[in-house]
């Protein structure tokens, strides 16, 4: 009896397929093609017009031989093949092998005959071109063409094209170098011939060049551990690799230059840098989001602000700022918290509030001037964010009370809460959202909505008493909704949110005294920042910058975390 095979041309599969009545072919000719050594085989087959299985027509059969035969013959080329390509490749392999075992026999020695080479960074090469120069570095891209190797090389300062030709890229460490190895490169420096592009315009032709620090190649390759788009967490853990990366380099480089230039801008208006202390035994934003620790058997924290020690400078140094880490134990995970940080903050004596906020805005359009101003800057924020815009003065200032009227103007609601705090939800578990009112604490999201919307910076001041730090001074009398507001101000970015905040202190000792009474304060541990009140007061006020927001503005960045060169958030320490 004739083997029976089934072929359903509806649900069948050529791939999955095996020909019993569950598993069926797809086509009559691949049925024939795989059950070959079968020397009559019954086709049952299922068309389209079709529900039950039948045998296959002589005219059908005569034509699925065909197309069989044309399979095997398909099938025997493709055989072929891959066998010339297996010979190849084991060729090749042979010819690559015996490649690099003649290459071992290669030793490169500097020739004294030659001009002694001027060791220089990779930035500072441009005035060297057409002499001999050295330099050392790790290779970013490497590429090999019909014998000739061509790598990016990179030292921190900047990025140069090495060319490797003749002997010099026939040794064992040139035909083995990978990504990530560190080498040093003697040479010609030439400016790169027309039409040809090269980092810094030119290259450096190879005479002489040593491995300093091979890398991997294969699997543990370093293109193979992270790239722009591993996982979230990935990046994090090998945040050490990640640096190496253009992109983040070049926030960190750009970084650099922004601290330079607040230091420049703060320096050029009589402020003097100081370096407050980092272990406190006081709170400044109160206790909740205090990082505690045993400090030789006593009660001491991570400082939340430099602000109560910047206070005590002014009467011997004058206006005061620092710029150094500060620490919030806030349990966040949004974009743009991080529980270390660097916080620029300044203090000013005998101003008022309209010269605080006027000081805020010069510095900060100084200091974007001054990076615009500079050629390597400049081009770091272009290449960051193409489409950066300049802030442009004076900036938006809006009251608290007038945000809170425009917030319920546009239909930003918040969620409501209970007296505890806890946001209340519906049947459905989504939060209940209401207007704002007087006295709210404006959410994070709808001063981002307002601020997006507007699309420039823009100072919110004003703000109630009760939702401020005990030291913020307070305006005369009562205002709107019989509230008592302080003289205080947030500086908000479109697409960020609040970069700086600042305010008045308090400067008569009675009312810091009540100011203490007022959040439950032991005034006891603040007698040093009690006295600045007694032995001669005065008008001040000052601020504090998030470094790590302002470069997200800058540079266009999604995430502060981008912006930190470890960041540091909740469940996050290493590496």
């Amino acid at each position: 009896m004739a083997s029976q095979i089934y072929v359903d041309e509806i649900t069948g599969s050529d791939t999955t397929g095996d020909g019993t009545i569950q598993q069926p072919y797809q086509s009559a000719a691949h049925a024939l093609f795989v059950n070959q050594a079968i020397s009559e085989p019954k086709l049952l087959m299922r068309s389209k017009e079709e529900s039950d299985f039948v045998e296959i027509t002589a005219s059908a059969l005569k034509k699925a031989r065909k197309n069989a035969d044309g399979l095997a013959k398909k099938a025997k080329k493709s055989e072929e093949l891959k066998l010339r390509e297996e010979q190849a490749k084991g060729a090749e392999a042979e010819k690559t092998q015996k490649k690099l075992e003649e290459s071992k026999k290669i030793v490169l020695t500097e020739d004294s005959d030659l001009v002694k080479p001027v060791k220089a960074k990779i930035g500072n090469l441009a005035p060297l071109r057409s002499k001999r120069v050295r330099v050392s570095g790790w290779v970013h891209r490497l590429r090999d063409q019909k014998g000739i190797i061509f790598v990016d090389l990179r030292d921190g300062t900047g990025y140069l094209q090495v060319v490797l030709s003749g002997i010099v890229a026939q040794t064992y460490q040139a035909l083995t170098l990978n990504t990530e190895a560190t080498i040093e490169a003697t040479g010609i420096l030439q400016e790169v011939p027309e039409g040809k592009k090269a980092p810094g315009g030119h290259e450096l032709i190879v005479d002489y060049w040593r491995l300093l620090g091979s890398s991997p190649g294969g699997p543990d390759s370093f293109s193979n551990q992270v790239t722009e788009k591993s996982d979230p967490s990935l990046q994090a853990d090998l945040r050490h690799l990640v640096l190496r990366g253009e992109t983040a380099s070049n926030v960190l480089r750009l970084r650099s230059f922004l601290l330079r230039a607040f230091r420049e801008s703060l320096v050029s208006h009589d402020l003097m840098e100081v370096t407050p202390p980092c272990l406190v035994q006081t709170s400044v934003e109160g206790g909740a989001t205090l990082f505690k620790l045993d400090y030789y058997s006593q009660p001491a924290y991570l400082t939340q602000s430099s602000q109560l020690y910047l206070e005590t400078c002014l009467p011997s140094l004058g206006d005061v700022f620092c710029i150094q880490e500060s620490f919030r134990a806030e349990n966040s995970h949004t974009r743009r918290h991080l529980s270390e940080y660097t916080h620029l903050e300044g203090e000013l004596a005998f101003i008022t509030f309209d010269d605080l906020m006027d000081h805020i805005e010069t510095i900060i359009c100084e200091s974007v001037q001054k990076l615009l101003d500079s050629p390597v800057a400049s081009a770091l924020i272009k290449q960051l964010n193409p489409n950066f815009v300049q802030p442009k003065r004076p900036f938006k200032r809006m009251s608290y009370a007038s945000a809170i009227a425009w917030l319920v103007e546009n239909g930003i609601k918040r969620p409501s809460e209970d007296a505890d705090g806890n946001i209340i939800k519906d049947e459905q578990g989504n939060p209940i959202m209401v207007d704002h009112v007087l006295g709210d604490d404006i959410a994070e999201a709808a001063e981002r909505q307002m601020t997006d919307i507007f699309a420039v910076p823009m100072f919110l001041y004003g703000f109630p008493k009760e939702l401020k730090a005990f030291y913020m001074k307070a305006m005369p009398g009562t205002g709107e909704g019989g509230l008592v507001y302080t003289e205080s101000c947030d500086l908000l970015m479109p697409n960020v949110g609040e970069i700086v905040g600042g305010s008045m202190r308090i400067s008569d000792m009675d009312e810091l005294l009540a100011g203490y009474k007022r959040v439950g304060i032991d005034p006891s541990p603040y007698y040093w920042f009690t006295d600045q009140r007694k032995y001669g007061t005065c008008e001040h006020g000052g601020y504090g910058l998030g470094v790590e927001r302002f470069l997200a503005w800058l540079a266009n960045r999604y995430t502060v975390r981008e912006c930190s060169l470890y960041p540091r958030w909740p469940g996050r320490a290493t590496p």
